[in-house]
C-alpha cells in the first residue's frame, strides 16, 4: 500500500470516476491510475469501485466504507508534512485562503496587505467560491482557511469562528422614490429587487424577513457579486440589497444607500479551518490579522471544545 494508490482512489471519487481527469490531476497516465487502484484492491481483498467494462461507475459498499479512511490517511500525511515544514522552513510556505466574492473584494484586502508585510516569505493563494465550495475545499485539505457568512458553521468537522457582524443596505439610484419615504418591507416588495443568489452573503436573512412578513419579493436578478448588483441598479433595473461593506459613497456616486438594519437580521462572517488540520504558525497569524480577537489560544480552545 502506498500514497499514490490512496490518491488514485480518492481522486477517482472526487472526479466522478473519470480516470482521464484523475490522471491529469495526478500527473500520470490513465493506465497507471487503473493499475494503482487495482493493486490496492488486490492488497485489501475487496473491490472499491463498481465497473462497467473498464469504466468506473461508482463506489461499492466496501468502497464507501473505506474511502473516509483513505481521506483521513491522506489528510494526516499532509499534517505530517506541515509539521515538518514548521521546523525546516520557519516563516515561509504557502497559505491557501478561500473566500466568497464579497469577503475577497471588501473585507480581505487590508488583512492581506498587513499579513504580507509581516510575512513576506509566505506565498498566498486566494480562491473564490460559494460557501459550500469553501467548506468542501477545507474538508478536502485544498484550502487552509475559509471565510464566508453562510454555511461554514453547519459542518462539524470545521471550526467556524465568528469574526464580525454586518448588516444589509438597500441601494437605489439617487432621487429614487424609496429614499423619500420610511423604508419598509412592504415598500420593497413592490419594487423589482436585485440581490445575492441564495446561499450567499446573508441572502437567507433577506428571504426570512419577507417570509415572516407574509410578503413575496420580486427578485428581478440575483448575483454572487455586489459590484454586478450595483451595476444593474444603476441601469434602473431595480433596487439592490447588498452588504453594507460593499457600498462606498465615493466610488458609488450615482447610488444612494438606505439603512435597512430595522428590516433584516444581522449577519455573522466566520473564519474556518478544518478541525483536524495541523496549522502552521503563519496560519494563526493570518487569522489574527483578519480578526484580531482570534489569537492562537482562542483558536486552540475552540478546537478542544469541539
Amino acid at each position: 500500500m502506498n500514497f499514490q494508490q490512496l490518491r488514485s482512489v480518492r481522486e477517482a471519487q472526487r472526479r466522478n470516476f473519470n480516470l482521464t481527469e484523475v490522471a491529469q490531476a495526478l500527473f500520470t497516465s490513465q493506465p497507471g491510475v487503473s493499475r494503482q487502484i487495482r493493486e490496492l484492491e488486490e492488497e485489501l481483498g475487496i473491490d472499491l469501485f463498481v465497473r462497467a467494462g473498464k469504466r468506473l461507475t461508482g463506489l461499492t459498499e466496501p468502497g464507501a466504507h473505506v474511502l473516509p479512511i483513505i481521506e483521513r490517511l491522506l489528510l494526516e500525511a499532509d499534517n505530517l508534512k506541515h509539521a515538518a515544514d514548521d521546523f525546516a522552513t520557519t516563516g515561509s510556505g504557502l497559505l491557501r485562503v478561500a473566500a466568497t466574492h464579497s469577503q475577497a473584494r471588501y473585507a480581505l484586502p487590508p488583512a492581506v496587505r498587513d499579513f504580507r508585510l509581516q510575512h513576506p516569505d509566505v506565498s498566498l493563494q486566494l480562491h473564490q467560491g460559494s460557501p459550500q465550495q469553501i467548506a468542501q475545499w477545507l474538508l478536502r485539505g485544498e484550502a487552509d482557511v475559509g471565510i464566508a457568512t453562510e454555511a461554514l458553521a453547519q459542518y462539524p468537522d470545521l471550526i467556524a469562528l465568528p469574526c464580525y457582524r454586518w448588516t444589509h443596505v438597500v441601494i437605489v439610484p439617487k432621487g429614487h422614490a424609496l429614499a423619500e419615504q420610511p423604508l419598509t418591507l412592504e415598500a420593497l416588495a413592490r419594487e423589482p429587487i436585485i440581490t445575492y443568489e441564495p446561499g450567499y452573503t446573508g441572502r437567507s436573512h433577506i428571504d426570512e424577513a419577507f417570509a415572516a412578513a407574509g410578503l413575496q419579493p420580486q427578485i428581478a436578478l440575483s448575483a454572487m457579486d455586489a459590484d454586478v448588483i450595483k451595476t444593474y441598479v444603476e441601469l434602473g433595473l431595480g433596487v439592490g440589497i447588498v452588504a453594507s461593506i460593499a457600498f462606498d459613497p465615493e466610488r458609488d456616486r450615482g447610488l444612494q444607500a438606505l439603512d435597512a438594519r430595522h428590516l433584516f437580521a444581522d449577519n455573522m462572517t466566520r473564519i474556518a479551518v478544518r478541525r483536524s488540520a495541523y496549522l502552521r504558525d503563519y496560519v494563526y497569524a493570518f487569522i489574527q490579522t483578519f480578526a484580531p480577537p482570534l489569537v492562537r489560544q482562542a483558536v486552540e480552545t475552540a478546537r478542544v471544545a469541539g
